[in-house]
This record gives structure tokens, C-alpha cells and sequence, in this order.
């Protein structure tokens, strides 16, 4: 076992060795006997010079002061060595070099595993092992319960590569079988395209009995270290991506807010501008005419008005409550467009009193009416009106934490019940008008159908808005999920929960996660859906939601956009293109980006972006 070991520590150290020039060693036991193969080490570990040391001992005191030298630099470094001293280390005492090199390993290479996992209490061994285990979690095939016999047959490192750069490895094509070719497969794969050294050989691990535990460490290490700064480069790009996407979201929202109200205000003034054209003369049959095209246009037109009207409020709104929960700046309409400075309403004020001129013109020329009647309904109607448009104006204008927001809505939906029996009053009004042959009011441009349509279309608005705060909330608290993300995710469980009871199914959970492009053996999903049956009861909504996010789990503060911008900058103060396209970003993120972020100053060789600049403006 010796061998091995001393075969693997020896590859160890070569690779430290060779990165820096130095020549490689072929025997631990005359090899470092002079001091300095092992002061070499130390220079390259500690990253400081050891002063003046004898490049070329001949004489014994000169090997041991180098030796010497290099042992209580390994000292200084709260390295605790034991029984080892320079002449253990000159005579060639392999079992304490191999103690004394194992040691050392556990200090540069295997000691921040532990740190990683987070897991207090924890050893060395025991964090790489813990980290293996999760790693390799999802294949069935593979029990890492050791440094030993759990690397035998070669899948535990094959899992390792396929779990994180899938197209180096076929793992699902792999013959499990075959030990000897899944770890010779593993091994050149992961320093042919992982630069992981090959520390040790086929039969090191398929054929010794049992492999050398400290071999195995210090080999898996280097898998541990490899993909964890492909991890971190990933969780950059990512970061800045899915920024992107929400303020790319914000911007078509804030696009399509403006386009559509400036088109809602110029067909209002169009039809205004028509009426004031329009004299109503003729016969009682051309002013009937008249009224049927009115009633028509209040029908047809003005509902798409009012629905638009509604949206548009509901679309401001919801614009302000996604760039508060994502603390960023407040979004200004350009002039006349704020709802929130009644520029809407002002012109809604206007059409309605437009259109109660145009009531007015038809109605002279019918006016066999019952007076007393077209006031008891304009009261009603009115009054039913008001309190629509108070309710309104209220989802419109909402504002605070959004738990209060919420309280207020749920409040406004228990209010709305009365007005169901308001609503019957009204019917029963219109329908003594009718019975008296009253086809006109001049008090009051409103309908039975008219209120029940925007009484139908208050109680959908109020529905969306609770629905979109529960959305809000739930993307606050899960910071690293946007609300495009929560949207698809709540689309997708409504879907496949057939039988509308707010519970998935295995069958459901399968096909849900295979629409949002997570493929997983059925098994696998068997497994995740016990477990959300143990811990939520069922597979509810929100236990569906809790487990994207365990999927998709990502951050978006200021400082780690800064710092994932900084990172794909390579630490400059401005980021380009090209930084841009390295990081693998999607086009359109970057085309966005490139749009959004002013242009930097100090850029050199090429057109650089301030980055810190945009996000200044950006977040409060």
C-alpha cells in the first residue's frame, strides 16, 4: 500500500512542481532528502520567498539547515508535524515522509472543502465526503460511503463528470459492469479535458483491496476544486442573465404601458371630436337610428374602453409593485401618461361628459319619458358607478408593504358582496323604464348591462391583483426567482392539476417538470414527490413552488450583480462585448444590456460599458 501511496503523493507533488518550472521527483526517499524539492514546495504553497537556502548540498549539515528551513516554515503556517524530524526526512524514513506529505495535503488541498459545505463540525474527509455524496446523489448505481471501496467500479468518478459537464460522458451508456474501462474512462477524461492530474492508476482502484484511502482523498480532491470554480463561473453568468431578463421584462412592459394608453386617449378624443361634428336632426326613425348606434358604440367600443382602461391601471400598477419588490427605481410615465396623476381619468371624465352630450342630443327628440323614473335610475346607477370607480381607483392606486396591499384587496373583495343586491335594484328600475317605454335617460349614460359588465370586470381585477401580490410575496421571499419564473411555474401546476384539487399527482409532478424542460427517471421523481408528501402533507402548490426554487435557486442583490458584472469584467471597471459573450450569456440578454448601460470613458483597446454606473441608476 505503501507504493501506491507513495506513487500518488509523489505525482502530487510533481504537478505542484512542474506548474512552476521546477523539475519532477522520482523517489520521495532521495528526493527531498537534500531540503530542496521541499523548500520549492513551500515557496509555491505559501506564495513567499524562503530567503537564501543551499541549491546544491553536499555535506549533511547543509541538507539538514535546508530541511530545517523548510520544516519551520511548515510551522509558522499552523501546520502541527509529529514525530518527524531532518534526519528522519535526509535518511529517507519513507512512512514518516508519507505522513508528513499527507499532512500537507490535508492543509493546501483538502482543509477548504470544509469551509464550502458549511457544515459545522465537520472534518476534512468527512466535508469532501459529504460533498461527493451530494454530488452523486441522483444516480442510483453509486453509494459513496468511503474513500475506499466506493470508487472501485469507476461510476462514482464517472457521475462526478457527467453531474456537471454532461457532454464529456455518457454516463446512462456506460457498461456498469466494465470496472476497469468506466475508471480508465474516468481518468482521461478528467485530465484530458478537466486538467485534473492523474494521480493514480487503473488498478490502484479496481484491483488493491482495499484502494489507499489517502490516495483516493487526494485524487477526488482535485474533482472538488475543478468544478467548483466552474461552479462559481456559472452562478456569475447566471446572475447577470436573469437580471437581464427582468429589466428587459420591465422595459417591454413600461413599452407596451405607453403605446397603449396613448392610443386608448387619441381614439377618446377622435370619438369626442365626432360627436361635437354630428347634428342630430330628422325623423323620430333617424333619431332612433341615432340611439342604436349609441347604444351600439357604449356596447361595443366603450367596453373595449373600459376593459382597457382597467388593464392599464392594473398594468402601472403591477409595473410599480415588481420594481419595488426588486428595490429598483420607481418608473415615471412620460407626461399625460401617469394614471397616478389622473391623466386617464381626467379624459375618461371627459368622454363620459361627451357622451352624455351626445345622450342629450338624441334624447330631445324623445321625449315622451317618465322623469321620475330616469332619476331614480341615474341615482342608482350613479351611485353604483361611484363606488365601481372608488374601488378602482383604489387597486389603482395602492400602495405600502405588500402585505398590506393584500389586507386592503381582500378587504375591497368582501366589500363587493352588497353590490350584487344593489345591482338586482337597478334591474328591477330598468325594467319599469322598459315597461314605460323609456328608451333614453338623460341623467346617466349607464345600463343594468353596462354596471353588471364592469361590476364582473371589478371582481376579475380584484382576482388578478390578489393573485399577483400572492406572487409578489412569494417572489420577495424566494429572492433568487423572478416573477416571469413564478408565473410559468404557477401556469404549469394549475395545468396539470386536472382535477383542479391543488395537489400533483406522480404522474402530474412527471409530466409538469418535463413541460418546464427538467427531465428526471421516474424514480427519481417518485422519490422527490414522497418527500414533499412527508413534509407538506401533500404536493400542494406551495410544496411545488419550494422545490423549483431548490431547482433554480439563484441571488439578484446589487452587490452580487456588481461583483458577478466585476467578475465577467475580469476585474476592470467597464465590461464589453466580448466579456459579455464569454460569460455564454443569450444574445438578446447582451443586445439588451449593450442598450441599457452607458458607455465607459476609460474603455482602452476597445468599446467598453460602465456597468457600475447603470446599476447606480438602476437600484435606489
Amino acid at each position: 500500500m505503501d507504493s501506491i501511496q507513495e506513487r500518488t503523493f509523489c505525482k502530487w507533488l510533481n504537478t505542484k512542481l512542474e506548474t512552476h518550472g521546477y523539475p519532477p521527483m522520482i523517489s520521495l526517499m532521495t528526493d527531498l532528502s537534500d531540503g530542496v524539492r521541499l523548500i520549492q514546495l513551500m515557496i509555491i504553497q505559501g506564495d513567499v520567498s524562503l530567503g537564501k537556502y543551499n541549491k546544491s548540498p553536499r555535506m549533511r549539515i547543509q541538507k539538514a539547515e535546508n530541511v530545517t528551513k523548510a520544516l519551520d516554515f511548515i510551522a509558522s503556517r499552523g501546520v502541527k508535524l509529529t514525530n518527524i524530524g531532518p534526519e528522519d526526512i535526509i535518511d529517507g524514513n519513507l512512512k514518516l515522509i508519507l505522513g508528513m506529505i499527507w499532512t500537507l495535503i490535508l492543509r493546501f488541498t483538502i482543509a477548504d472543502i470544509r469551509k464550502v459545505n458549511c457544515e459545522e463540525g465537520l472534518s476534512a474527509k468527512e466535508g469532501l465526503l459529504l460533498w461527493c455524496q451530494r454530488q452523486t446523489a441522483r444516480y442510483q448505481e453509486v453509494d459513496v460511503q468511503d474513500f475506499t471501496y466506493s470508487w472501485t467500479d469507476g461510476l462514482a468518478l464517472c457521475a462526478l463528470i457527467h453531474r456537471h459537464r454532461p457532454e464529456l460522458l455518457d454516463y446512462h451508456a456506460l457498461d456498469f459492469n466494465d470496472h476497469h474501462g468506466n475508471t480508465r474512462k474516468a481518468l482521461q477524461v478528467a485530465q484530458g479535458f478537466l486538467g485534473i492530474p492523474q494521480l493514480l492508476e487503473v488498478e490502484d482502484l479496481c484491483d488493491a483491496r482495499p484502494p489507499d484511502e489517502r490516495s483516493v482523498m487526494t485524487y477526488v480532491a482535485g474533482f472538488f476544486h475543478a468544478f467548483s470554480s466552474m461552479d462559481q463561473a456559472e452562478t456569475v453568468s447566471r446572475r447577470v442573465e436573469k437580471f437581464a431578463d427582468l429589466m428587459m421584462s420591465v422595459w417591454a412592459s413600461r413599452n407596451d404601458y405607453e403605446a397603449r394608453i396613448r392610443t386608448l386617449l387619441a381614439a377618446m378624443r377622435e370619438k369626442q371630436d365626432e360627436w361635437k361634428q354630428v347634428m342630430i336632426e330628422g325623423t323620430y326613425a333617424t333619431a332612433m337610428k341615432r340611439s342604436a348606434d349609441f347604444v351600439e358604440y357604449k356596447q361595443t367600443v366603450k367596453r373595449g374602453w373600459v376593459t382597457e382602461k382597467q388593464d392599464l391601471a392594473s398594468l402601472l400598477g403591477n409595473i410599480q409593485t415588481k420594481l419595488k419588490t426588486y428595490n429598483l427605481r420607481p418608473y415615471q410615465p412620460p407626461s399625460g401618461l401617469g394614471i397616478e396623476l389622473q391623466d386617464l381619468d381626467v379624459s375618461w371624465t371627459r368622454l363620459l361628459e361627451a357622451e352624455k352630450n351626445q345622450s342629450k342630443k338624441i334624447n330631445s327628440h324623445i321625449r315622451n319619458i317618465k322623469e321620475a323614473l330616469r332619476h331614480k335610475f341615474a341615482r342608482a346607477a350613479s351611485e353604483f358607478e361611484r363606488k365601481l370607480r372608488t374601488i378602482s381607483l383604489h387597486l389603482s392606486s395602492m400602495t405600502g408593504p405588500l402585505e398590506s396591499q393584500q389586507d386592503q384587496v381582500e378587504q375591497i373583495q368582501h366589500d363587493l358582496a352588497p353590490l350584487n343586491g344593489a345591482l338586482d335594484n337597478i334591474a328591477e328600475i330598468e325594467e319599469e323604464l322598459r315597461q314605460a317605454n323609456i328608451e333614453e335617460n338623460d341623467h346617466t349614460v349607464f345600463t343594468h348591462a353596462d354596471l353588471e359588465f364592469e361590476l364582473k370586470l371589478v371582481q376579475q381585477t380584484v382576482v388578478k391583483k390578489i393573485k399577483f401580490l400572492d406572487n409578489q410575496i412569494v417572489a420577495r421571499n424566494m429572492s433568487n426567482l423572478t416573477p416571469a419564473q413564478l408565473e410559468q411555474f404557477e401556469s404549469t401546476f394549475r395545468y396539470f392539476d386536472k382535477n383542479g384539487n391543488n395537489t400533483l399527482s406522480v404522474d402530474e409532478m412527471v409530466a409538469a417538470l418535463a413541460s418546464l424542460g427538467i427531465a428526471c427517471p421516474d424514480e427519481e421523481v417518485m422519490e422527490i414527490h414522497d418527500q414533499l408528501v412527508k413534509e407538506y402533507g401533500d404536493v400542494t402548490f406551495e410544496a411545488f413552488i419550494n422545490l423549483m426554487v431548490e431547482i433554480t435557486e439563484d441571488q439578484t442583490s446589487p452587490d452580487q450583480l456588481r461583483d458577478a458584472f466585476r467578475g465577467l469584467a475580469y476585474d476592470k471597471e467597464y465590461v464589453t462585448e466580448v466579456d459579455l459573450k464569454a460569460g455564454m450569456l443569450p444574445q438578446n440578454a447582451i443586445d439588451y444590456l449593450r442598450e441599457a448601460m452607458p458607455k465607459a470613458a476609460n474603455a482602452m483597446d476597445q468599446e467598453g460599458y460602465d456597468y457600475e454606473a447603470w446599476l447606480d441608476q438602476v437600484f435606489h
